[in-house]
């Protein structure tokens, strides 16, 4: 009889075309994720001159959304360890896609705000589960870069916004934004069929022939035997969220809470009012468009290139470098410096806000044990959600008091600053990649009498 250890097997595999499919398969769906996230800035300034609404109700509605993917993401972590990634996840575009395509449809704010608030469910849920399964099925040596590229479909999805905003807007109306939004439930069935469930879910749940179909794909050598034998270190079933406190780690869940507050304050504050702030200094509206596409490009090279770095020197020093820089090129952005320099400006605050929130994900996945990574990414997020919510909010506020435009700036590098010293508390020696030891076999099969 053999034993496979499952966490070996995938952690010395080679990159193929399994790992290839998982990649573009969460990549898709955190491109509409992030698009139906980002779809509502471009459309403020139409929805504020034909509804006459204010901008602190339009950030009030913005927040609403993000309330609904607090829900969404501390649920659906939990409900990932327990009955498998790939039912939730699926689950969540239904709902998402469901919603975001009756907002197309709205009459006014409040059936909007209703509307908005409910795919807000799916849109949280879906990120920390995409993660996860990305983790999970990446070979070790490019972890960091796999999940940084996967991360990047969100900013793909933001520049998909400004490109459309720009011609789809102005011709046809701001409903169809979201209609486009909604085109993730066309692939449900394909959903369905090719995307692959946890193999640590199918070897908790004594699924071994599920399993054994993965492991040939993760590793064409494989043969099956009738007698081989999944193991799985650490198991999947019964999380309780104190776990994350357990083993030396409740000091870096704090620190990890607290970047993922900030992070989301600065990605969800921006995405929404970057076009409208742009509009306040004097921009208009296309070209306010183009800064949002600019940020989205800048966050893509940055989650790449940051996941890179951070598979040879460690996530935690890129984190707290491109914090830093973020906070610096933010308080720049606030003199209004020449139009070439304020382009370069706005792609490297997008590198490091959304692409240092993709990286602190990744970080996050590998920090903690196989058995508790949805649920600590679930409540990272869910704890960071709280600060996704105020961004909208202070920034229709902020316009709404017609601030200075260096004040506007300066009110999101702080939480840049605060996420770079809550990063640098982490305590790196309780990492459970750090601390696992694997069976000494190197293909992860061992013979058993």
């Amino acid at each position: 009889m053999r034993e496979i250890n499952v966490a070996q097997v995938i952690e010395g595999s080679k990159f193929n075309s399994f790992h290839l499919s998982v990649l573009l398969w969460c990549i898709f769906l955190i491109l509409f994720d992030g698009y139906d996230l980002t779809v509502f800035g471009a459309v403020i300034p139409t929805l504020s001159e034909e509804w006459g609404t204010t901008p602190s109700i339009l950030g009030l509605i913005g927040s609403l959304t993000l309330v609904g993917g607090l829900i969404g993401s501390l649920i659906c972590g939990i409900a990932a360890d327990k009955v498998g990634r790939k039912k939730v996840i699926i689950g969540c575009v239904v709902l998402f896609g469901s919603f975001t395509l009756l907002t197309g449809l709205a009459q006014g704010p409040i059936d909007f705000a209703i509307y908005r608030f409910l795919a807000g469910l799916g849109l949280g849920g879906i990120p920390p589960l995409l993660v996860v399964l990305t983790s999970e099925y990446s070979p070790k040596s490019i972890k960091n870069i796999m999940v940084g590229i996967m991360f990047s479909g969100y900013s793909i999805g933001g520049i998909f916004v400004s490109l459309f905003g720009m011609k789809v807007i102005p011709t046809v109306g701001w409903n169809w934004m979201f209609f486009i939004g909604a085109v993730p439930l066309v692939a449900i069935p394909f959903l369905i069929k090719y995307l692959p469930e946890s193999l640590y879910y199918y070897v908790e749940k004594g699924e071994h022939e599920k399993a054994k179909k993965i492991v040939t794909r993760l590793d064409p050598s494989y043969v099956p035997h009738d007698t081989d034998r999944f193991i799985n270190e650490l198991s999947t079933s019964g999380v309780p969220v104190v776990k994350l406190f357990e083993n030396q780690r409740g000091r870096s869940t704090i620190m990890f809470w607290i970047a993922c507050f900030m992070g989301l304050l600065m990605v969800y504050g921006l995405g929404t009012w970057l076009p409208q702030l742009m509009v306040e200094a004097g921009y208009e509206l296309n070209s306010s468009l183009l800064f949002l596409c600019c940020l989205n490009i800048g966050s893509i090279v940055g989650s790449v290139c940051g996941g890179w770095l951070a598979d040879r020197i460690g996530s935690k020093r890129v984190l707290i470098s491109y914090f830093s820089i973020g906070a610096v090129c933010l308080i720049v952005l606030g003199f209004k410096p020449g139009s070439l320099l304020l382009y370069v400006l706005v792609a490297i605050a997008g590198a490091a806000t959304i692409g240092s929130q993709n990286l602190n994900n990744a970080y996050i996945s590998m920090f903690y044990p196989t058995q508790i990574k949805s649920t600590a990414l679930g409540w990272a997020l869910g704890i960071g959600r709280f600060g996704a919510i105020m961004g909208p909010t202070i920034g229709g506020l902020l316009i709404q008091l017609k601030l200075p435009i260096y004040i506007n700036f300066l009110s999101f590098a702080i939480p840049a600053l605060i996420a770079a010293v809550s990063i640098s508390f982490v305590q790196n020696k309780y990492n459970s990649t750090m601390n696992l030891q694997l069976s000494p076999s190197p293909n992860g099969y061992q013979k058993s009498s």
